[in-house]
């Protein structure tokens, strides 16, 4: 959601705005309806105040023992009147707030022009894709050689876009999920939660899911929606608050299943494990100030960063351009993950600054020191990591020519001490 009064004070920075997103310019139309409301509402209170004065009129004509007749029709009319242009205000107010809502957050400054990922913007890389002496295999191949990752059961059970793991391979999804839990809570600050994984409406409407992108979540028979990531109860924990500046940054980190209906990515990824349906993530989400929410943002992305490192697998960062950006971000840095299978580099994670935008759609404020006027916070999230994704670059770059593959040191505690995966017979 946007701020109206800075709309109204820059309608050609607006526009510019989301012609970078791509997007035609809209400040006429939503204008125009603000302006509707503005009069309606004008016109209501004067009748209102109106109404007040012959009220007194009244009064004063029956003290006097003359016929208030006349004064009580036109006090009538009035009432009607005001009902009428209220409703209007209403309807008019409504139609502003759709409108906002289904409008992009605007980029910042620094984000680079650009239509798709073609001109995103390498800013730094980390590690070297390995070099074997064999042809590298797919995760899809190196998963079906261990007898632990099976597609088909899981297609009999589901349909596609689904996978089961056994035995090993199953503890070291687990494993990777808890070895970044216990990295993010114990070494970089963050508070586990252990949230819902239904939200209602509203929640989904904070985080700027929904009304645009309903198409892309499963939803129930309760209305209840599944939650595509934990940024929708994570970030909503603040809805409706106001907080103590001395707080911030708040610091939050759940491991959760997630569910994607992908209706958007019909034919890609088909195979394997990229793109599923079901899948577990854990995500950061800070609740910043906004004076502060550039700094939380690189912190953040440092924090997803050093998963990798710790597991050892060579990745890159990567500035989004405005028209490649989430809908709710202002800025985003995805990090891509060299997948030897696929003989390139592949998302993994994404930290996005959404600034005041989410805060605005949950009322989410505080109030500085020596100020009146409460502020909006800023908030920011990032996935640190998709534990699927980081299952699949620890097969693809740990493997080796026999069909076995190495387990990272960092997770060794986890698998009980299990340092190699076997292949199956």
């Amino acid at each position: 959601m946007f701020d109206l009064k800075a709309i109204r004070d820059d309608p050609k920075g607006f526009d510019q705005g989301l012609a970078k997103r791509g997007l035609g310019p809209r400040t006429s139309e939503i204008l125009a309806l603000d302006r509707e409301w503005r009069a309606a509402q004008t016109r209501a209170e004067q009748l209102q105040a109106e109404r007040n004065k012959l009220a007194r009129e009244i009064g004063a004509a029956k003290a006097k023992g003359g016929d208030a007749a006349e004064i009580l029709r036109r006090v009538a009319e009035s009432k009607e009147e005001e009902a009428r242009l209220e409703a209007d205000a209403a309807r008019l107010r409504g139609a502003v707030d759709a409108a906002l809502a289904a409008i992009p957050n605007l980029p910042a400054e620094d984000v680079p022009d650009g239509k798709d990922a073609a001109d995103n913007r390498q800013i730094r890389a980390h590690g070297s894709p390995p070099r074997f002496a064999f042809t590298a295999r797919d995760h899809v191949a190196i998963g079906e050689r261990l007898g632990e990752m099976d597609f088909a059961r899981a297609g009999k059970l589901s349909g596609a876009r689904f996978v089961v793991l056994k035995g090993a391979l199953a503890r070291l999804e687990r494993a990777l999920g808890q070895f970044m839990l216990d990295l993010h809570t114990a070494e970089h600050g963050y508070a586990e939660i252990a949230p819902p994984l239904l939200v209602r409406d509203e929640t989904a409407f904070g985080t700027g899911q929904l009304p645009k992108f309903a198409d892309d979540l499963f939803r129930t028979t309760t209305g209840l929606w599944l939650i595509p990531t934990a940024e929708l109860p994570l970030t909503n924990l603040v809805a409706g608050e106001m907080l103590d500046e001395d707080r911030l940054p708040l610091r939050f980190t759940a491991l959760t299943p997630c569910f994607r209906s992908e209706a958007g990515a019909a034919g890609t990824d088909t195979r394997g494990m990229i793109r599923q349906h079901q899948f577990n993530k854990v995500e950061l989400v800070s609740i910043a100030h906004p004076d502060r929410s550039s700094d939380e943002h690189e912190r953040m992305t440092s924090c997803a960063e050093e998963v990798l490192k710790r597991l050892d697998l060579p990745y890159r960062v990567m500035l989004l351009c405005a028209g490649d950006m989430g809908a709710a971000a202002r800025k985003t840095y995805d990090i891509e993950v060299w997948l030897p299978g696929q003989d390139t580099y592949r998302e993994i994670s994404s930290c996005s600054n959404c600034g005041e935008y989410q805060a605005r759609r949950m009322n989410a404020r505080f109030r500085a020191k020596g100020e009146k006027a409460a502020r909006f916070v800023h908030t920011l999230n990032g996935s640190a990591l998709a534990v699927g994704r980081t299952l699949v670059a620890v097969l693809e770059n740990h493997q080796r020519e026999d069909g076995s593959v190495a387990v990272p040191a960092a997770l060794w505690p986890y698998m009980g001490g299990l340092e190699v995966l076997e292949p199956d017979g």
